[in-house]
This record gives C-alpha cells, structure tokens and sequence, in this order.
C-alpha cells in the first residue's frame, strides 16, 4: 500500500476531516494531527487527544462485502500491536477495538464507512502524551511504560508498515487469518465479561470466541449469545 500523509497541527477530528475529502482523495492517504479538539472513540465517547499522542485516520477503499466490513476495526488493532512489539511492549485486544497493556487501555480504534465508497480506520495511540491523573488506574502511554520519548514520526511510519500487512490480508479475502491473530491476542477470551449498553449489563458470561463474522460468543446461564456490539467489562467482582 502507498500511504499519503495529510500532516495538520490541529483538527476536531481526524476521522471528521478524512470524512470530507474521502471521496476526492486516492485510497491510502492518511490524516495526521498533533491534537484534535473533539476526538471520539466508538459512540461518540470523548477521547483525549492532547499533542504527544499518534492521533491518525487511513482513508480505504476495500472492494469487500459488507458482512466483512466491521472486521477492518481488528486490522487497525493488530497493526498497532505489531508496532508495539517492536518496543517490546506486550499487548491484549478487548473486543471490539481496544488495545491494553497490563489490563490499561494504550490505543483505540475507530473504524466507519460509507458503503461501496469509503471507510475510515481511525487510531489514536498514547505515545508521549501525559495521561490525566484520573485516567491512570486504566490508561497508559509508551512514555509512559519505557520511561522516554518515542519519535512519533518513527512510530506513524512503522504503524503504516504493520497496516499494510494487515490490510492486504483484508483485501485478499484472509479474514480468518485476522481473526486467528485476534484469538490469540484476546483479553477477554476464556475470561468472565459483562457486556454494557449505555452503562446497563445486558448480560454476562464466559467470552469463547469471536466468530467467523467477528461477533464474541458469551456463553451465558441461558446459552451461548452472539455479542455483535456493546461495552466488554473486565473490571468487576
């Protein structure tokens, strides 16, 4: 894949901005901010997004069914894993689109579309930027966690590389081989989750699996249920 680097200083948001220009512009150009003013993860959340973090989104172009579609979202998080482990950070992937490290959330992953035109996979990783003091106890930053600054040029650059891989999978029809690699690197597989909705438990159970369409199978008191959104909870007793 040929990227396309858009560098802006400041943005509401990168996925706001690529929205605009994604149909004029070639699959693979990518927007970059130093900080955005109104960054969002899924449902529109608030995400922090002050200068020192990798605030990006890649603009694609898959010719995909849609079914496959929403698996573009494990592309975007198994690309930052990769370039985590350059650093010798070890990672875990909470369904649907998160990356942790040590049960903190280090990256999030903002995947939308517009079918048979465009999607947009959107990255926000906590490279050198500070952590608020209130997010500490389950955010965490790579400045944090090797104790120095990372050039982010360095880290944008080895993301792309890792997106690259990944998304050639995607458009070569491999989706099982993304959906292995999210198996193995899952957070929640074999482990007890609640998953929200607006904050209410819609139900809990054991995590087996993510199927072949990239839903989580919870095996429940009632049996196994098909989870195909919603808030995975870790964090209970």
């Amino acid at each position: 894949m040929h990227w396309k680097v858009i560098r802006l200083t400041e943005v509401n948001s990168t996925n706001d901005y690529a929205r605009k220009i994604a149909e004029e512009v070639p699959e693979g150009t990518v927007v970059v901010a130093k900080r955005q003013t109104s960054g969002r993860g899924r449902k529109g959340r608030n995400w922090a997004s002050p200068e020192g973090g990798l605030w990006m989104t890649a603009i694609l172009k898959p010719m995909a069914s849609p079914e496959h579609v929403p698996k573009l979202v494990f592309v975007g998080a198994l690309a930052v894993v990769d370039t985590l482990a350059k650093y010798g950070i070890p990672t875990e992937l909470k369904w649907p689109n998160d990356v942790l490290v040590g049960g903190k959330k280090i990256a999030g992953i903002l995947s939308e579309c517009k079918l048979h035109h465009f999607a947009l996979l959107g990255i926000g990783l906590n490279v050198n930027n500070d952590i608020p003091e209130e997010l500490k106890e389950t955010a965490v930053s790579m400045k944090d966690l090797l104790g120095r600054k990372v050039n982010l040029d360095e880290i944008l650059q080895r993301v792309l590389r890792a997106l690259s891989y990944w998304y050639s999978l995607f458009r070569s029809g491999r989706h099982y081989e993304i959906l292995d690699a999210v198996r193995r690197r899952s957070a929640v597989i074999g482990r007890r989750v609640r998953i929200l909705e607006n904050g209410d438990v819609m139900l809990e159970g054991v995590a087996l699996d993510v199927d072949e369409s990239g839903a989580l199978l919870v095996e429940t008191e009632e049996g196994v249920q098909r989870v195909i959104y919603g808030d995975v909870s870790l964090r209970f007793s």
